[in-house]
C-alpha cells in the first residue's frame, strides 16, 4: 500500500500577523499550529436530513433552530473576517447547515472578497445551479460540493430529503461553467450504504477537472449514531482505485490542508482522502470555526466554543476583539482525532450543523 508521509508540526511562517495584547513573535497555539483557515457557518438550517449530519429523528418538524436575530448578521461576520485576517488567515469557507438557504448569501461574498484572501463555499448543491453565476460574480472563488453517490435510490436515502442526484450534477457543472474552478466533490463513505460507490464515483469525475475527495464517516456531533465498524479507512478507499487506475502521492497545497493528495499516475487528474479516523492529521490543523451565532470553535469534535457575538454586540473595539481570538488561539490544545477512543466518541460534542463542517 502506497503511504504518504505527513508531518509532524507546521512550519511556522515569519510573514504572519502579530497581534496586539501578545507578547510578540508568530501568533501560534501551544503545539506550535499557526492560524491559516477560518470556516463561517451562516446558517444552522438545512434543506437535507443526511444520516451523518442531521438525521431526522433528532433535526425534524419541531426541532428549534436559531431565530433571526441570534446569528450573526453579514456586516458582523465581515468584520470578524477582516481581524482573523489580519491574525494570519489565508482563506475563509462558508458553511451551513446549507449556506445557499440564507438569503443574500452573494452580499456576504461580495463583503468577504475585499479581502486578500481566497474565498470558498461548501455546498450540498441543491441550490448551486440557481446561484453558481451570482457567487462567481460577487468574488467567490471556489465550491465544494457534497455528493454522497451517484446511485439515485442510495443518494434520496442518505440525503433523507428525497432529492434526485441528477439535480446536484446540474449544480456542479454550473458551477464549473461559471468559474469556480477546481470545483471539489466530498463524498462522506459509510461501510455498508455506499462504498459500493467508490469506484463508481472515481470513474465519473477522472480527466473532467473536478476533484473527488472521500472522507472517513466521523463521530462529529452525538446523533449520528457513529460506530467505528461502519468507517472504511481511507487507505482502502486508495487501495480500491488504485487497483484499477494507479495512483501517486502528491504533495499537500499547503502546510495543514485537510485532504491527502493523490493523482493518476496517467495524468487524467486526482482525488483527496480526508482520514480523520485512521490518519489523524491535528498536529498540523490550522483552522478555526465561527458558528452561526458568534462562537468560536478550535476543533470540529468540540464541546463548547468562545462567545465573540456578545463582545460586538458590546461595542467590543477591533483591537479588543483581536487580543480575544489571539488569546483563544494561544491557548489552543485541542488533538481530540489523535486521542479518540470509543468512550471519547460517545461524549456530547457540538453538531456538524451548527458549526459547519
Amino acid at each position: 500500500m502506497m503511504k504518504k508521509v505527513i508531518p509532524l508540526q507546521p512550519a511556522l511562517s515569519p510573514k504572519r500577523a502579530r497581534a496586539p495584547g501578545f507578547s510578540g513573535g508568530v501568533l501560534a497555539d501551544t503545539f506550535g499550529r499557526t492560524m491559516h483557515d477560518l470556516r463561517i457557518s451562516v446558517t444552522d438550517r438545512c434543506n437535507f436530513r443526511c444520516v451523518y449530519c442531521m438525521p431526522r429523528e433528532v433535526f425534524g418538524a419541531s426541532y428549534k433552530f436559531l431565530p433571526h436575530d441570534a446569528i450573526l448578521t453579514f456586516e458582523e461576520i465581515a468584520r470578524l473576517a477582516r481581524i482573523f485576517v489580519g491574525l494570519g488567515v489565508q482563506k475563509i469557507r462558508l458553511t451551513g447547515g446549507e449556506p445557499l438557504v440564507r438569503r443574500g448569501v452573494a452580499d456576504l461574498v461580495r463583503m468577504l472578497a475585499e479581502l486578500t484572501v481566497e474565498i470558498t463555499l461548501t455546498t450540498n448543491g441543491s441550490l448551486l445551479a440557481k446561484h453558481a453565476a451570482a457567487l462567481k460574480a460577487a468574488g467567490l472563488d471556489r465550491v465544494t460540493v457534497s455528493l454522497d453517490s451517484l446511485d439515485d435510490a442510495t443518494f434520496r436515502a442518505m440525503n433523507d430529503a428525497d432529492f434526485a442526484v441528477s439535480r446536484v450534477l446540474e449544480g456542479i457543472e454550473a458551477a464549473a461553467a461559471a468559474g469556480l474552478n477546481p470545483v471539489k466533490i466530498n463524498m462522506v463513505v459509510k461501510r455498508g450504504v455506499n462504498d459500493h460507490d467508490i469506484v463508481a464515483m472515481a470513474e465519473r469525475w477522472r480527466g473532467t477537472g473536478r476533484i473527488v475527495r472521500f472522507i472517513e464517516f466521523m463521530d462529529v456531533g452525538s446523533t449520528n449514531g457513529w460506530r467505528m465498524d461502519d468507517v472504511v479507512p481511507s487507505a482502502e478507499v486508495v487501495e480500491r482505485i488504485s487497483a484499477r487506475w494507479p495512483l501517486e502521492p502528491a504533495d499537500a497545497n499547503y502546510t495543514g490542508e485537510v485532504a491527502e493528495r493523490w493523482r493518476y499516475v496517467d495524468g487524467a487528474g486526482e482525488i483527496g482522502v480526508i482520514s480523520s479516523v485512521t490518519q489523524a492529521f491535528c498536529s498540523t490543523c490550522t483552522r478555526m470555526r465561527l458558528s452561526t451565532e458568534g462562537s468560536l470553535f478550535t476543533c470540529l469534535f468540540a464541546e463548547r466554543g468562545h462567545d465573540l457575538k456578545s463582545l460586538l454586540r458590546a461595542g467590543a473595539t477591533d483591537d479588543e476583539l483581536r487580543n480575544e481570538i489571539a488569546a483563544v488561539w494561544q491557548r489552543r490544545a485541542d488533538r481530540y482525532s489523535e486521542i479518540r477512543t470509543e468512550e471519547t466518541a460517545r461524549q456530547r460534542k457540538v453538531e456538524m450543523s451548527y458549526i459547519g463542517g
